[in-house]
């Protein structure tokens, strides 16, 4: 037992120390632009900047090849748990997850009073009551890392880990059941939701890890409203949340708020909603999630940052129309140039729609 003791921990060493090139992490994020970004990359690699700011950051993925490219990078999300994806690829430019915090983030210590919130109040809605309890420790242990940055990484792993075990990587609705159904599927891989947590944690580990470079800019993650950012960018990168063409938005926190809510451990209970029955987070819509405020909050956008180059991320079906997003760009006297990419099937919906890139000069 000793000796194939000694031999795990050899593995594990090599897993942690072998020299790679940073590679950006895979990700089951809805909306994200990782298929798009070398190709959005292309369209503005030629473009006059040093400085930019992705506005509605999400995964980071726009981010990250910014990053990559040697551009100082600001990453903006107003979702929190956003925010430490940024801190943990953006902002971190050196620290990363060895053996030993590996091991005391998936150890239960005798010393530690560990809460039972998730167990108790997520009992049969995405997780079984084990994976409950487990999620319970990890985040306790998670929590009391030191190290900024490497408890970044570990709540990334932990986030791609709760994603991936979830039918269609959402947290829409109740439906645990569905793992366990003796039926014949045309999504999902039960194998992959019943593999057990510590495994895609530390698969996710080794990704972020991977991930994880010096451009030797000052790059940093923020937390705020757009609107209340000053505008000292070269160029502001937006792929803000989609109205399609009858009027249904993508509520990035209905989607996730499991993982809000993980970065809100203390106060999850009060932030739920009484009336759901998937215990989602109380919604604050937005303007950007309302079909007859939409091209109000371009328009505020648009003129807050006027002085610099700015890039849409947008969809061909989208409200408002981009013929209006052009002509709001022109009345703030913006040149525009408009990119067109291949069509696209977009997870949970059967109609296809091309993903434009406007570019504002």
């Amino acid at each position: 037992m000793k000796t194939l003791n000694n031999s795990i921990n050899i593995l594990q060493t090599e897993l942690f120390s072998v020299p790679t090139v940073s590679k950006f992490p895979t990700t089951r994020y809805q909306g994200s632009k990782l298929k798009y970004v070398d190709w959005i990359w292309n369209c503005i690699k030629d473009l006059k900047f040093d400085t930019v700011l992705d506005a509605f950051g999400g995964t980071s993925v726009v981010a990250y090849k910014m990053k990559k490219n040697e551009k100082i990078v600001t990453y903006n999300d107003i979702l929190f748990f956003n925010h430490i994806i940024g801190k943990a690829l953006i902002e971190n430019d050196n620290e990363k997850i060895d053996n030993e915090d590996l091991d005391f983030i998936l150890t239960k210590h005798e010393d530690i009073d560990y809460p039972n919130f998730i167990e108790i109040t997520f009992n049969d809605v995405y997780y079984t009551d084990d994976e409950n309890k487990w999620l319970d420790m990890v985040i306790t242990n998670i929590r009391l890392l030191p190290n900024e940055y490497k408890k970044a990484i570990a709540f990334f792993a932990l986030f791609q880990s709760c994603i991936i075990k979830r039918p269609y990587n959402l947290f829409h609705r109740k439906n645990l059941y569905i793992r366990f159904q003796e039926v014949k599927r045309s999504f999902g891989n039960k194998v992959t939701w019943d593999t057990p947590f510590d495994a895609h944690f530390k698969n996710f580990i080794q990704e972020a890890n991977n991930a994880v470079f010096s451009n030797f800019k000052e790059n940093i993650s923020i937390n705020k409203d757009i609107s209340s950012i000053k505008n000292n960018f070269d160029l502001v990168y937006i792929d803000s949340p989609y109205i399609s063409e009858n009027g249904i938005g993508l509520d990035y926190l209905d989607f996730y708020h499991f993982l809000e809510g993980i970065m809100n451990y203390d106060d999850w209970e009060e932030m739920i909603d009484p009336k759901s029955k998937h215990k989602r987070l109380q919604l604050k819509k937005s303007d950007w999630n309302k079909k007859d405020k939409i091209e109000f909050a371009f328009e505020s956008l648009i003129e807050q940052f006027k002085e610099s180059i700015i890039v849409i991320s947008y969809r061909s079906d989208g409200i408002p129309s981009i013929e209006r997003i052009k002509d709001i760009l022109i009345l703030n006297g913006k040149k525009i140039t408009i990119h067109e990419s291949n069509e696209m099937k977009y997870v949970l919906s059967n109609k296809k729609s091309s993903e434009i890139l406007i570019v504002a000069e």
